[in-house]
């Protein structure tokens, strides 16, 4: 018997839950009014500034939590594109997630966003906000299996330390703020010092460190630890270097760390890693779009070639993605490299929100991790975050 929720204000917000390598993605069907704009790009800009509150609603608690991932399906101008997407979490707006690309493209052929799916592959163009995403879906016998999606453009941005600022690709360098072309960065770090790092870029800026670097294991470390010093470094490099894309600047940003097990030349065997990316926000995956970014530093490095097969592992779950370079390309000055990275995701439910009006706590609320008062308080101090003030006699608790 299909139960009937009783009086609520608003329209319902219908989704899809998947999850790919233990990291969920929300597919919202229905439940949002028009998103305006006459590109992806403006899309999400409309989205954060006109409809953020939604975006609350559905990744923050009660109906989601602090590390929820979702996907709003808009439409392309892009006339090859099957569908483009909005993603988002629990800061804001990404530009690329690979997790929910390899998601996204088995719920299009099976949700019949794509007319005529073929066999043993059906191609999926995911029109993501950092450009055209193509996805390659299993298709047997009316059932859809495994995914690999082919990247933009992705590329090393810099590594090493920034000691020697005369390099050729140096564009500019100036006493606090590093700026962008850099081959070397090192970067100061609150409560580790001076820490060199690589930026790269697959559809997102990361930096890249070796977890030893901070007496810390992927696998075995608290991963409060790990999140500490992932964040650390984000807010180092966010203050300290100048990111530059040469399609837009809503592109150069910094999306988080990603903490490796330092195992960067070629082999057979798995290399772990954890990303920690957003609001302190934790991948259960081996991140999709991390490891295409890791897969440029790699070969742009010269520790693989052209059609190597990497195995990526996750250090939260131990769940795994494959990616390699396939092609060397250009973006704007830039080399670059095509990365394929494939995967598997999975259907976790369907689900129907609503918003009571008596609810208090309707607009979403985050339980996070107060590290300031740790001092005083056990180390699983919590912060009660209302999202919303539109309810003045709503004090959060302390």
């Amino acid at each position: 018997m299909e139960m009937q929720l009783p009086p609520h204000e608003g329209g319902e917000l219908s989704v899809v839950d998947m999850h790919t390598g233990g990291e969920p993605l929300r597919i919202i069907l229905s439940g949002y009014p028009e998103v305006k704009g006459d590109s992806v790009l403006s899309k999400r800009r409309y989205v954060r500034e006109h409809l953020d509150h939604l975006r609350r609603v559905l990744m923050y608690e009660p109906r989601g939590h602090y590390d929820m991932y979702g996907a709003l399906i808009v439409d392309s101008e892009l006339p090859e594109a099957d569908l483009a997407v909005l993603f988002m979490h629990n800061e804001g707006y990404s530009t690329m997630c690979g997790h929910a690309v390899i998601a996204l493209g088995r719920f299009a052929v099976d949700y019949k966003l794509v007319k005529e799916p073929k066999s043993p592959e059906t191609q999926v163009n995911i029109h993501c906000p950092c450009g055209l995403v193509k996805a390659f879906v299993e298709y047997s016998e009316g059932k859809t299996g495994g995914v690999r999606f082919l990247s933009v453009p992705a590329f090393a941005f810099a590594t090493g330390s920034t000691k020697d600022c005369n390099s050729s690709q140096v564009f500019e360098c100036s006493p606090g703020l590093i700026q962008y072309f850099l081959p070397d960065v090192t970067v100061l770090v609150v409560g580790f010092g001076e820490v060199t790092v690589d930026i790269s870029y697959g559809g997102a800026f990361y930096a890249f460190v070796n977890a030893q670097k901070f007496g810390l294991d992927v696998f075995k470390s608290r991963t409060r630890d790990l999140i500490d010093a992932a964040t650390a470094v984000t807010r180092a490099v966010k203050s300290q270097v100048k990111l530059h894309h040469p399609a837009s600047d809503d592109l150069a940003f910094l999306y988080g760390t990603i903490l490796t097990d330092g195992k960067d030349d070629y082999s057979p065997e798995p290399t772990a890693n954890i990303c920690v990316f957003a609001e302190a926000q934790v991948d259960r995956s081996p991140t999709g779009s991390g490891v295409t970014a890791r897969v440029a530093l790699q070969y742009h490095k010269g520790l693989i070639q052209l059609n190597q097969t990497r195995t990526f592992q996750s250090g939260a779950t131990g769940s795994q993605f494959t990616g390699k370079a396939v092609e060397e390309t250009k973006c704007g000055d830039f080399k670059a490299v095509v990365v394929e990275v494939a995967g598997r995701a999975f259907y976790t439910g369907v689900s129907r929100f609503v918003q009571e009006a008596d609810d208090k706590l309707t607009h979403g609320f985050l339980l996070k991790y107060c590290k300031e008062l740790s001092h005083w308080y056990s180390s699983t101090s919590i912060e009660l975050i209302q999202a919303s003030d539109q309810d003045p006699s709503w004090v959060p608790p302390r």
